[in-house]
């Protein structure tokens, strides 16, 4: 299972929020393309990448931000937040991202996550943010109707790479990540689902990797490494099962 640090982007810094709200933001870094090489010098294989001014105005913001880091680190990048077509999809891949993570889009336009898929294979993820089960866009701003699960089955013939399914009620919260939603969800997926939203504690780590064969390939943490509430090294051993 693979441990993806989080560096959420606004204004150019490293931040994290609480429950997606933008006014509750904590500065953890000014210096991006710094906080990716000490992720990387603690072992990390990934990054995972969230444009927040980007989420809300629907087009990149901290695009600097991102180059920088794809400039300071070798490690494979994922990345989210305003990328709402294929140009854009485009121009980040050309430029070194791994994998672009599709979120409100997927929502509003699912062709367009098909279309993508179909011209970068195994390039393209799908973000599914839920609170109380329902889905949540423009940067959470809005909710919806639709049922996370209900989502996620649109894609299952798309190829999409993996479902990234943060439970909003619980980022940043430090409450514990929601395992039995996580696990339903990707149970009931052939598509690999990473999560996200809570993880707080090894304990956590720990209750994931013991749902691994329901489909759980990763786990995003943020707060809690930057914190010290999760040991990396520690982190790292109990997700590849040796410790």
């Amino acid at each position: 299972m693979i441990l993806y640090p989080a560096i959420d982007l606004k204004d150019g810094a490293c931040v994290r929020l609480l429950r997606g709200e933008m006014d509750q933001a904590t500065v953890f870094n000014t210096d991006p393309a710094d906080q990716a090489r000490a992720f990387r010098d603690q072992g990390f294989g990934w990054l995972h990448l969230v444009d927040l001014n980007g989420a809300f105005a629907g087009r990149p913001v901290n695009a600097a931000a991102v180059e920088a880091i794809l400039a300071a680190v070798d490690l494979p990048v994922q990345l989210g937040g305003g990328i709402r077509d294929l140009a854009t999809i485009e121009g980040w891949l050309a430029r070194g991202v791994a994998r672009v993570i599709l979120g409100t889009v997927a929502l509003r336009d699912p062709g367009l996550v098909h279309a993508a898929c179909r011209e970068f294979p195994g390039r393209i993820a799908v973000s599914i943010d839920a609170r109380d089960g329902y889905v949540a866009v423009e940067g959470w701003a809005e909710s919806s109707d639709v049922r996370a699960l209900d989502l996620a089955l649109r894609f299952e013939n798309a190829g999409v790479a993996a479902i990234v399914y943060t439970d909003i009620n619980r980022d940043g919260a430090m409450g514990g990540v929601n395992v039995e939603a996580t696990a339903d969800l990707a149970f009931a997926l052939t598509t690999p689902v990473i999560a996200s939203g809570g993880v707080s504690s090894i304990a956590d780590l720990r209750a994931l990797k013991a749902q691994e064969q329901s489909g759980i390939e990763g786990v995003i943490s943020g707060r809690a490494l930057y914190d010290g509430r999760i040991d990396p090294a520690e982190a790292l051993a109990v997700l590849a099962g040796n410790a």
